[in-house]
């Protein structure tokens, strides 16, 4: 395999962007298991104390994640990601003016990684006043198994909780499709019933998070490595579909509200997709 290298002549904004990606990588990665490993040398240590400490804080706290979390405005003024940011061409499309009055739920497409939180979900969407919106990869873990360059697949036809969870509160459902997403990695070939595929599965089944075997590009150099590409992204919002409150939803109510989502997404995607380079012959696939 030959191996391209990054110029040396590089902008030092351009070093730091890519340095602000790989430490996000490395938290999603690496973060958790190094914490975990930490606190577990701590508790072992002269310093066992201080893991009490934490352990009974962690159980004070255990709920807050699922009740709005703990914002912080510090951490959301780093610089690290504005740098985050801008290593992506990323464009926001906004198709319409949404009302503050009321309560989203924006649907995210394609594909997710990891599982949603009900209980997270309903306490957001669930606020009085709105201005709220909880956005869903409605794919999940799943379908990043199928997340490739050129990729229009989306797993949506069975997945209706997010249905029910926006009749049941009245919050407005949204379509939201991000052109150029399936373009920032590569994936191993892991076809459907293969050992590799079946392997996936039983691993996302028991941790919840999808384990795809993407490769993209390094730090230093454009043939491989786990960085993603830097490809555009056009991230477009569509219009919300309006949904009365319906706090026991029947079968029905859920069906046809979904075949509504269906419908919106697809109008979505094919009113912009020439837009962000695709051609009249590709059209979204639910599966």
């Amino acid at each position: 395999m030959k191996v391209e290298f990054a110029p040396l002549n590089i902008p030092l904004r351009r070093r730091l962007q890519t340095a602000a990606v790989l430490q996000w990588i490395f938290s999603f990665l690496a973060l958790a298991q190094c914490c975990l490993a930490g606190f577990v040398l701590l508790a072992l240590s002269d310093w066992w104390l201080l893991a009490l400490l934490y352990a009974g804080w962690l159980w004070l706290d255990w709920d807050t994640p699922t009740s709005g979390g703990r914002r912080s405005s510090w951490v959301r003024s780093w610089t690290v990601w504005e740098y985050f940011r801008d290593y992506f061409p990323l464009t926001l499309i906004k198709t319409v003016d949404l009302d503050p009055k009321k309560n989203y739920i924006f649907g995210f497409h394609p594909h997710g990684l990891v599982s949603s939180c009900k209980s997270s979900l309903s306490y957001l969407v669930s606020r009085p006043g709105g201005g709220n919106v909880a956005v869903i990869a409605v794919g999940g873990a799943p379908e990043a198994l199928d997340a490739r360059p050129g990729a229009l697949t989306l797993q949506v036809r069975n997945r209706k909780g997010f249905i029910k969870l926006a009749l049941k509160h009245g919050a407005q459902l949204v379509p939201v499709f991000s052109f150029g997403e399936n373009e920032l990695f590569d994936q191993m070939e892991n076809p459907t019933g293969s050992p590799l595929r079946t392997l996936q599965n039983r691993l996302q089944s028991i941790m919840g998070v999808a384990m795809p075997l993407f490769h993209a590009r390094g730090v230093f150099q454009y043939s491989f490595g786990v960085i993603p590409y830097r490809k555009p992204i056009h991230t477009v919002v569509g219009k919300p579909i309006p949904v009365t409150q319906t706090p026991s939803p029947s079968r029905d109510d859920i069906e046809s509200l979904h075949k509504v989502y269906l419908q919106s997404l697809t109008e979505l995607f094919e009113q912009h997709k020439h837009t962000y380079g695709l051609d009249e012959h590709q059209h979204l696939t639910f599966i």
